[in-house]
């Protein structure tokens, strides 16, 4: 989460217009003028959204990566591949042949094929239209969705307005199935091995099965991002393997360019950015804002640039984010917030209670709207920032089990770091080492920078455990970096 900006946190609406049509067959690929138009003033809008480009020198290595596959694609000079400082596991393209991939894909992919493979597949969606075609069935995710499923309340549809939107397009099988074949072929043409693509496929499903077991990124999922846009299945991994022997090349018979990937990604952050916060498990921590919460057992937390995320027992769904202080402190910003939720639908509001923190003042405001099965409850919490902003909690629980108790020590945890604590607070980034005899998976894991270090070992580098790893193999581990 980065320093708050607005009540709430009104994430960007994706507005992706049917500007373009699929090419006739036969003729030669193009995007238009109106639709790079539109995915140039889209562009700072998605950046400002999703962390923003990524400041590393692996940026350029994402754009030249790209460009070699859009001119494969038969598009040179007319794509746009930005690479998005998120840790989150994901690539998704605008319409205008605008392509962003995070820096958390970055680093669970092997090679360079299997980025490139990447790259080919959201070329392959644009070059298809099927950004276009499936507006009309995009699907958005919010705070707001999950207590409509809860409550059918009016007041709660308003809230997805509101509170911790983002957008997953999902496209159908018939449309990945078209984006594997087209980057498999922009893969071969640009000279990659085409066995890439089901490689990147497979590391996708690692990712997917390490965030299960590790209570990832959200537990109540534990999928990433790029799988809910782009599902991923056992057959989809084999129709990739099966359309890299129908080139009839030998596997490895074109270059992987793994070495060139491993320079490349050698010293890029990984996992939160220090300006947006930290998740420790059940804690977040912000070294720049110099606040902290935790949150109760059961729950998990997620960042983005905008808020945390959090979910809990039951189908619990909340925010934390902030805001500007109203004059009328946080009682008002409280209240304001209930508007700005509520709208004019019904509530039983109950009067705001001062929370008992040491040397912050705060405030608890708590209500039940008016749900298809009864109550809904909605727990807010507001913190003043004594700066003239303010940080607030929004959490919407199930009307069987509201959670009160385990709300209000969430909203009892909040405090401030001291500026020994923030210190403690360090980036990780990825460092490339080269194995010596007698190194085996186990042991290179333990200097690995994480709570699960054995299993993100095996996942970056796709080895199984107690690997003897041959002398001179370079790898991928995590470490701490200088604080930032």
């Amino acid at each position: 989460m980065s320093r708050p900006r607005r009540f709430g946190t009104l994430a960007l609406a994706l507005l992706l217009a049917a500007c373009g049509s699929s090419p006739e067959q036969g003729s030669a690929p193009s995007v238009s003028e109106e639709d790079r138009a539109y995915g140039a003033e889209q562009h700072p809008k998605l950046l400002a959204e999703f962390g923003g480009a990524y400041a590393g020198r692996q940026s350029a290595y994402v754009a030249a990566l790209g460009e070699r596959i859009a001119t494969a694609a038969g598009l040179p000079g007319r794509c746009t591949f930005t690479l998005v400082n998120s840790d989150v596991v994901n690539a998704f393209a605008v319409p205008g042949c605008f392509i962003y991939v995070t820096r958390g894909l970055v680093a669970v992919v092997r090679t360079e094929a299997e980025l490139a493979s990447v790259l080919g597949h959201e070329v392959g969606h644009i070059l298809g239209s099927h950004a276009q075609r499936q507006q009309r069935r995009s699907v958005w995710r919010t705070l707001g969705v999950l207590a409509v499923s809860l409550s059918g309340s009016e007041a709660m549809t308003r809230l997805a307005g509101q509170a911790a939107q983002y957008f997953t397009l999902r496209y159908s099988r018939t449309q990945e199935y078209e984006a594997d074949d087209l980057g498999l072929h922009y893969l071969q043409q640009a000279g990659y091995d085409p066995y890439a693509a089901a490689g990147m496929l497979g590391a996708l499903q690692r990712q997917e099965r390490f965030m299960a077991a590790s209570g990832g990124r959200d537990a109540a999922r534990g999928i990433p991002e790029w799988a809910l846009s782009h599902p991923l299945t056992e057959h989809r991994v084999e129709r990739a393997l099966t359309a890299a022997r129908e080139t009839g090349l030998a596997d490895d018979a074109l270059p992987e360019r793994k070495q060139a990937y491993l320079d490349a990604v050698d010293g890029m952050l990984y996992g939160d950015d220090p300006q947006q916060g930290f998740v420790l498990g059940r804690r977040f921590a912000h070294p720049v804002m110099r606040i902290a919460f935790e949150a109760p057992p059961g729950f998990a937390l997620t960042n983005s640039p905008t808020a945390v995320q959090l979910s809990g027992p039951a189908g619990l769904r909340g925010e934390f984010g902030g805001g500007p202080m109203p004059s009328g402190g946080v009682e008002a910003y409280a209240e304001q917030l209930l508007r700005q939720i509520v709208g004019d639908g019904p509530a039983q509001v109950e009067a705001a209670e001062r929370i008992p923190l040491d040397g912050i003042s705060a405030v608890a405001l708590r209500a039940s709207l008016a749900g298809r099965n009864g109550p809904v409850p909605l727990s807010i919490a507001v913190y003043d920032d004594g700066a003239g902003g303010a940080f607030h909690f929004v959490i919407i629980a199930s009307p069987s089990d509201p959670q009160t108790a385990q709300i209000a020590d969430l909203f009892r945890s909040f405090t401030r770091l001291s500026a020994a604590e923030a210190a403690t607070l360090r980036p990780r980034v990825i460092e490339t080492v080269v194995a010596k005899p007698g190194d085996t998976a186990t042991t290179l894991s333990r200097r690995v920078a994480d709570p699960h270090p054995q299993a993100l070992f095996l996942l970056l580098n796709d080895l199984p455990a107690n690997t003897a790893l041959t002398p001179g193999t370079r790898i991928k581990t995590v470490r701490y970096g200088a604080p930032r």
